[in-house]
């Protein structure tokens, strides 16, 4: 729909046969604005005087009445009036209304300047059109070179991590951990602030009951799963769970050819 920002009214509009006669009748003032408003309606269209709330959906006598803020009997009138005087007309397809018309539309608005207008926004929508297709593969491009440089980033900087063990044990314990996002460098560090706050915990034990226990609440994307650890080795620590020295939980080494795939066991269990 081409946008249109004015109408056409003439001076001597009050001059008409047909207005003059609808001054003479009742409700003529309610009539009269009903009139000038299905006019700013047709401009507003810019379709050769057609009216009509999207090409597929014409207006009813009760939207009028609503958008008009005039009560519906008066619309009513208004509108068999404008059709007697041959001011309107219905456009129909079988049984079926379908828009209503401003008739002679042509001769009394700049129709020329219009459909200037509507052509216009035609081309700026398609010249739109065109600039975002050419815009989505740059962005696509661009979007792929962050991605890739990003992995390259982390895989430089995990390069550099000198992986013990004991951190090779753990970090085998994770990746089998539904969800969980394995970064060599956070994990690292998650380790070591691990062993620095509890020395006298069995980290791996305590890790690997922390995963059992995610078999029944698995990760999800809000989830901070190292933060989770980190309080579950803290609540271990305090309960005299998971302590050196006492028998230990199973290591993922040991039960290797034993164990149970995560998801294997939860197709077991029915979840």
């Amino acid at each position: 729909m081409a946008e249109v920002k004015w109408i056409k009214i003439t001076t001597n509009m009050f001059d008409d046969e047909k207005i003059r006669i609808i001054e003479s009748m009742p409700e003529a003032d309610a009539i009269l604005v009903i009139w000038i408003k299905l006019l700013t309606l047709a401009g507003k269209c810019n379709r050769s005087g057609y009216i009509y709330l999207a090409e597929n959906i014409p207006y009813t006598e009760e939207m009028l009445s609503t958008i008009f803020n005039r009560p519906l009997n008066t619309v009513r009138l208004a509108l068999q009036t404008f059709i007697k005087f041959g001011m309107i007309c219905h456009v129909t397809g079988g049984n079926v209304t379908q828009h209503i018309c401003v008739t002679n539309w042509e001769k009394h608005q700049n129709v020329e300047g219009m459909d200037k207008i509507r052509e216009q926004n035609r081309i700026r929508k398609q010249r739109q059109r065109q600039n975002q297709r050419e815009l989505q593969p740059c962005v696509t491009l661009r979007d792929m070179s962050r991605d890739v440089t990003q992995q390259i980033e982390n895989k430089n900087k995990n390069k550099n991590i000198i992986m013990s063990p004991e951190l090779n044990e753990l970090t085998a314990v994770l990746q089998k951990v539904e969800n969980y996002p394995i970064d060599a460098a956070k994990d690292k560090q998650m380790y070591d602030s691990l062993v620095e706050r509890f020395p006298d915990l069995d980290l791996i034990g305590a890790v690997t009951a922390w995963s059992i226990a995610k078999l029944d609440e698995p990760l999800i994307k809000k989830s901070n799963p190292r933060s989770q650890i980190a309080n579950w080795c803290a609540n271990a620590q305090k309960w005299g769970k998971n302590q050196k020295g006492s028998k230990p939980i199973k290591r993922q080494a040991e039960v290797k050819d034993n164990f149970v795939d995560m998801a294997k066991l939860r197709e077991i269990r029915g979840w």
